[in-house]
């Protein structure tokens, strides 16, 4: 097989551990990999304190609610950007001890050679699954549209075309076809918006969430999102 079709076929058969951000791409390439392989945890990376998840600024309780709403266990460490890949590193090594063979990652644009979750999962001696790898991204996330999966915008770059309007609104066709219009990549590849998700075929039952208040951080804005009890 080519280069591509390994990445794209990794968990095909196997028991896998999936980089977990709780945004769109990483729940599509979940889902494109459970329908293959065996899922076993969900890798969350936490900021030092631990109230943030290091790549979607998620509170703990909601990627928790997200773990036990797909019903697998989460593995999650808190680290700075200087040791995130040693602390990644150790939930990898503590996934291949229980029996994981993948990685699985929701990147669509990784670069051929070079690719840094390659890097890890082979120190860790995993093999390296990549479903949405070069995938179109329109089609992309028309997929997960279609597939029925319910997600919110909860980061906007100002500096790329957002607004903040756009915040706390959910990922349509329509919308879609309208952030296109905009200029705007419709996955937000290029940093433009991040997603939670919050209901979808995986999903037992969907999250409820409290919009909190819009905050600001220079060409950032977010929409924190608290977990309804």
């Amino acid at each position: 097989m080519t280069e591509s079709s390994d990445w794209k076929n990794g968990a095909h058969g196997r028991p896998f551990i999936t980089s977990f951000s709780g945004g769109k791409d990483s729940v599509l390439a979940l889902y494109k990999s459970m329908k293959v392989g065996e899922a076993m945890g969900l890798i969350v990376m936490l900021e030092e304190q631990g109230e943030r998840s290091r790549s979607h600024g998620m509170p703990p309780e909601l990627i928790r609610a997200q773990a036990e709403s797909i019903g697998l266990p989460l593995y999650s460490a808190r680290a700075s950007w200087a040791d995130y890949e040693r602390e990644f590193m150790k939930l990898l090594d503590r996934a291949k001890k229980q029996g994981a063979e993948v990685l699985v990652n929701g990147d669509l644009d990784m670069p051929r050679h070079g690719c840094w979750h390659e890097k890890v999962a082979g120190k860790a001696g995993l093999k390296l699954g990549m479903p949405l790898w070069e995938m179109d991204h329109h089609e992309a996330v028309t997929e997960f549209i279609d597939l029925g999966f319910v997600t919110i915008i909860v980061t906007v770059n100002l500096s790329l075309g957002m607004q903040e309007d756009d915040l706390g609104r959910i990922l349509t066709h329509e919308y879609i076809q309208e952030l296109e219009s905009r200029g705007i990549d419709p996955c937000g590849e290029g940093g433009e918006f991040h997603t939670t998700v919050l209901d979808g075929p995986i999903f037992k039952r969907p999250i409820p969430v409290r919009k909190c208040g819009v905050l600001r951080d220079g060409e950032y804005a977010f929409l924190p999102l608290e977990l309804e009890q």
